[in-house]
């Protein structure tokens, strides 16, 4: 709950709550004061007073740096933020982006509106043709339904007359049947006596080969044996070799031997380590008993003369402390002169280094320099690229527009008319059309098919001969007309006569304008003989009255002779124009295609420039780094240096004030030890005492030594025998493994000889037992051979008769199928009849919708047939019915002739035909294309309205964006000059936009020169100054713009104690208007805290938050 009674958050609330409920099932859900939200809308609520989870009030560890390294644009994001208008920002550019999405849709919804524009003249035209198509298609109906019913009752008349009569084929087919069932049961019995005899044969052929293979399988058998005996003795043959397991077992034994030696080694030498050890600990305790004894004699000696020594310590404790005076006085004089000698040298580094700072400055300009002329050119190639690109694609689009207009075009040429059949015919004769074989200048295409009329559809024929038998082709296959233009026709002379060879100034012969190659040129200039071209109607008609016998052409295609005028508008393009439009398509395809490709190698040309120019930014890029590290490393050591210096000069005061205090306490102390000295000299006139003797501790103590060093010794001869009988007992152990190996191997061969033995033995057996079956199963083949021949050869008797006996069957067989396929004939024949007839009746009711009968009632033969209004004449003849007598209408017409109406069904298909596609929807297709289209557009201009009005707000949103952010940067910039200068004092800071011209995009410089420095770049700064001048930077915002609180991260960490007092001072005054969080381990900055928490850990490991609330007075 956040309490919101100074308004400070957009929320008529005095109070705001702000809620997340988590749901078991992982979701989650926001409210404010209990109504649903969106975490954005509590987000953007928090921001409008300063407060979020990533803003620019929670200052990190992480911060700090992420403000150095900071671009312009993110500064500019930092002070946004604080003025509230980041968020407007944002929503801006997501509406703009989805503006920019919008408009791919938008310009779809344009072309989709296009299209149906483009594609309502076509559909109107198809609904022309739907209502001629009806008039066309009620001819193919009746034409269509009286052949049908012509055929229904030439069928049923058929059905009716073929009658045949089937008696004596059936009573042929019954005598027939008789004999042909007494053959077949004579047959019957002999195949029984034939299968009962099969058996025994079968049995007979079985028993000879199961013989024969086992006589083969015998003689395997004794084969296998063999070879397995001759093997099995020449593998017994081969000895055993390995090593012998007892001379292994004697070696082992031998070693047994020099384990149990070794043993009693160890027990001798255990027995000497005991005794050395005992005699050690008795020397040691003598040794330990007299100096103890010595020690007592000298304390009490000490005692007697502590007197004297008390003397004799402050005369050399006095001496000391004068000849330490005197060493500190002369120490002190010569770090005097090493501090001023090193005070000269670093002021003397610290001038030489500030003039290699501004060399190194004037270079870095040179370096921006070609940094920025890199990177223009690097612009200038891209750019170049993208309009190569753009170029590209708009060549790919009209190479595919024309390629799609060569198609369309060439489909035009494709005539369904008897042209195409004629072309299609395959004929020697035809050589193609004449438009394909002229060539028109450009522009004259209408004109010069005007002049030659249907000569220019025309198809080019050898000769008379020839145009004769296509002439009969398209007759005998009823496919249409054609005109044909003779390849023989003789070459006539140009009428010119009349004209002296010269035409008036605008006309032109027409014979001129066109190119003919082949056979039909001849004809070409007979058909454009004394026809003239001109330009517009005026001069046609001008140039046939002064040559009546001229006929003059316009470009527009008018023709013009002494008796006749054709002319207009709306003509269908001619072949000869379509086929013009053709070359002229393909000629710009081939042009496009040539730029396209000529495109394509200066984009690869402009790609490889652009990676040389990137390459040459990048080395520059990486010059001006280089550059900039170099500066930065001679500013870092000039800040060392004058942090030298400022230390050389403090040092040099030090040592002159000590060095004055040092002179004059040696003066004291050697008075005082005047004074010493001669009491120590009285003093010393009583006798000495004698000084005890300490030659038997010497000797106790060589002695103790010794015993140390003998227990030294046989311990390491006792670890030395331990372990070498550790490494004889493995190779007993060793030697006893490989002995009973090898035994246990000897036996296992042993027994793999037994057996391969008692094998042989089997084998042998085997091969003797087997040479004695194969002489009895031989035998028993010989008698089964004998058995199975016998069987055969009465088999044979037996299909010879039986044989006799089918051929008998199989021609009384043929006999009854020829009189069962004669009855079985008529009878096909009449349910194919009746077959025909429900097909012609299915037809009635699938293709005409009426049943059989009134089929024949109405389209019957002798139903008179109509006739048409336009072949009557008579335009009144649909509105007139004639009656009978008895006031029945009774229809006029001529009679029914099958020929006519073929020929009337075939004309019909054919106008049908031509008329292409129809489209019977096409009325209900276009009125439903035309609304949708009208639809379309109504929405399409709401569109483009509503997207000017979210440009609109978008520029106002921009406006109050620029202002705003104005009056923030002014604020900013005026509390960073003062904080600046309380952080830097002598120092001079300042914000400076990138590009004041534009509020909008601009960017913000951070300016910051330290007292003593000439040096504005952020990145040439010491780390502190960085540091210190990121914090400034962030409090002018927090002065600027405040927020509620402040959360700091240990941004005084890398702040020496007189930067730090700044920076507290700088806290002071943000706490007159904001709450401050700290975190630091810094005892200044605790000091002026309110309150401290922190954090400490118990002894049972548990960790717990103590508090503490500081008075005004700590």
């Amino acid at each position: 709950t956040i309490d919101n009674a100074d308004g400070a958050l957009p929320i008529e609330y005095s109070e705001v709550t702000i809620s997340r409920t988590l749901f078991r099932t992982g979701g989650s859900e926001y409210a404010i004061n209990g109504a649903s939200c969106r975490l954005l809308d509590i987000q953007e609520l928090l921001s409008d007073s300063g407060m979020g989870r990533e803003m620019h009030v929670i200052v990190g560890q992480g911060q700090l740096d992420k403000i150095l390294h900071a671009t312009p644009e993110d500064r500019r994001g930092f002070i946004e933020e604080a003025a509230g208008i980041l968020k407007h920002r944002r929503r801006k550019e997501k509406t703009v982006r989805k503006l920019e999405a919008m408009q791919a849709n938008l310009q779809r919804l344009s072309d989709l509106t296009g299209e149906i524009r483009r594609q309502l003249t076509p559909l109107g035209k198809q609904a022309d043709v739907a209502r001629r198509a009806q008039r066309v298609q009620f001819d193919v109906r009746d034409a269509r339904a009286r052949l049908l019913a012509d055929d229904l009752v030439q069928q049923q008349n058929s059905l009716e007359q073929d009658v045949a009569d089937e008696a004596a084929l059936k009573a042929r087919r019954a005598v027939v049947e008789q004999q042909l069932e007494a053959g077949r049961r004579q047959q019957a019995v002999v195949e029984q006596l034939a299968a009962e005899a099969t058996p025994k044969l079968n049995a007979a052929r079985d028993t000879w080969y199961r013989l024969s293979a086992s006589r083969e399988r015998l003689r395997s058998l004794g084969s296998l044996a063999q070879e397995r005996g001759r093997l099995l003795g020449a593998v017994d043959a081969e000895p055993y070799s390995g090593r012998d397991p007892e001379q292994l077992e004697r070696q082992a034994a031998r070693v047994r031997d020099e384990v149990t030696e070794l043993e009693r080694h160890i027990l001798d030498r255990r027995s000497a380590l005991e005794t050395a050890t005992a005699a050690k600990a008795g020397a040691e305790l003598a040794a330990s008993a007299e100096d103890k004894r010595l020690t007592a004699v000298l304390r009490a000696a000490a005692d007697r003369r502590e007197g004297l020594a008390k003397l004799a310590g402050a005369v050399g404790a006095a001496r000391s402390r004068v000849e330490s005076a005197q060493a500190e006085l002369g120490r002190l004089r010569d770090s005097l002169a090493a501090g001023q000698e090193r005070r000269r040298q670093a002021q003397t580094e610290f001038t030489a280094l500030e003039t290699q700072v501004a060399g190194v400055e004037e270079g870095e300009e040179s370096l921006d320099a070609d940094y920025e002329d890199a990177s223009a050119e690097l612009d200038a190639v891209v750019q170049e690229i993208a309009d190569l690109a753009s170029a590209a694609g708009d060549a790919a689009r009209e190479r595919d527009a024309l390629v799609a207009r060569r198609d369309a075009l060439q489909l035009g040429l494709n005539r369904k008319d008897g042209t195409a059949h004629a072309l299609n015919s395959g004929l020697d004769g035809v050589a193609g059309t004449l438009a394909s074989a002229l060539t028109v200048r450009p522009g004259y295409e209408t004109a010069i098919a005007a002049a030659l009329g249907e000569a220019s559809e025309a198809i080019v024929v050898r000769d008379p001969d020839m145009a004769a038998v296509v002439v009969q082709l398209l007759k005998d296959d009823d496919a249409g007309r054609a005109s044909l233009l003779l390849a023989s026709a003789a070459p006539m002379p140009r009428e010119d006569s009349a004209t002296g060879g010269r035409l008036p100034a605008g006309a032109r012969w027409a014979v001129d304008l066109v190119t003919a190659g082949g056979p039909p040129a001849a004809a070409v200039a007979a058909l454009l003989a004394g026809v003239a071209v001109v330009e517009d109607l005026d001069g046609a008609g001008l140039l046939v009255s002064e040559h009546p016998d001229l006929t003059a052409v316009t470009r527009a295609g008018d023709v013009f002779t002494a008796l006749t005028v054709t002319g207009g508008s709306a003509k269908a393009p001619s072949l000869l124009e379509v086929q013009a439009a053709v070359d002229d398509a393909e000629a710009r395809l081939a042009v496009v295609t040539a730029d396209l490709e000529r495109n394509r190698f200066a984009l690869a040309g402009a790609e490889a420039r652009r990676a040389e120019a990137q390459a040459r930014a990048e080395a520059a890029l990486d010059r001006l780094h280089d550059s900039d590290a170099r500066l930065a490393a001679v500013a870092e050591k000039l800040g060392q240096l004058n942090s030298l210096l400022r230390s050389a000069v403090g040092e040099s005061d030090r040592l002159a004030a000590s060095l004055a205090r040092a002179e004059a306490n040696v003066v004291t102390e050697e008075e005082a030890l005047a004074a010493v000295a001669s009491r120590l000299a009285a003093a010393q006139e009583a006798p000495a005492d004698e000084e005890p003797s300490t030659e038997q501790r010497d000797a106790l103590a060589v002695a103790a030594s010794l015993a140390r060093s003998a227990e030294m010794d046989a311990r390491l001869s006792l670890r030395s025998t331990e372990e070498q009988l550790t490494a004889t007992t493995n190779r007993a152990v060793s030697l006893e493994r490989a002995a009973a190996t090898e035994r246990r191997a000897r036996e296992e061969a042993a027994e793999r000889a037994r057996r391969r033995r008692i094998q042989a033995r089997r084998a042998a057996a085997v091969s003797a037992a087997v040479e004695q079956a194969i002489r009895f199963i031989d035998v028993s083949v010989e008698l089964a051979r004998h058995e199975r021949d016998l069987a055969e050869e009465n088999r044979e008797e037996r299909d010879r008769s039986l044989l006799e006996i089918r051929t008998t069957n199989d021609s009384l067989a043929r006999e009854l199928a020829e009189l069962t396929d004669s009855v079985h004939r008529d009878e096909l024949a009449r349910a194919r009849q009746r077959a025909r007839i429900e097909a012609l009746e299915a037809r009635c009711i699938e293709e005409l919708g009426i049943t059989p009968d009134v089929l024949v009632a109405d389209f019957g033969p002798d139903v008179p047939v109509p006739v048409p209004a336009e072949e009557s004449g008579d335009k009144w003849a649909a509105l007139r019915t004639s009656v009978d007598d008895d006031g029945t209408p009774v229809i006029e017409g001529r009679p029914f002739v099958r020929e006519e109406q073929e020929k009337r069904l075939r004309k019909a298909e054919r106008d049908l035909s031509a008329l292409g596609k129809v489209n019977p929807l096409a009325l209900e297709e276009f009125a439903a294309l035309e609304e949708r289209h009208q639809f379309l557009s109504t929405q399409l201009e709401d569109l483009k309205s509503s997207r000017k009005d979210l440009l609109d707000i978008i520029k106002e949103v921009d406006d109050r964006v620029q202002r705003v952010f104005a009056e923030a940067f002014e604020d900013t910039r005026a509390q960073f000059v003062h904080v600046f200068e309380r952080l830097f004092p002598g120092g001079e800071g300042r914000l400076v936009l990138t590009d004041p011209s534009d509020m909008l995009t601009t960017g913000i410089e951070v300016e910051a020169r330290p007292a003593g420095k000439k040096i504005k770049r952020l990145s040439l700064l010491s780390g502190g100054e960085r540091s210190l001048t990121a914090v400034a930077l962030l409090v002018a915002i927090f002065k600027a713009r405040p927020s509620p609180f402040y959360v700091m991260d240990e941004v005084e960490a890398a702040l020496d104690d007189t930067n730090l007092g700044r920076l507290i001072t700088i806290f002071e005054e943000l706490r007159q208007s904001s709450q401050l969080i700290v975190i630091t381990h810094q005892k200044r900055t605790m000091e002026v805290a309110d309150a401290l928490y922190g954090v400490t850990m118990r002894g049972d490991g548990v960790s717990t938050v103590i508090s503490q609330r500081l008075g005004a007075d700590v």
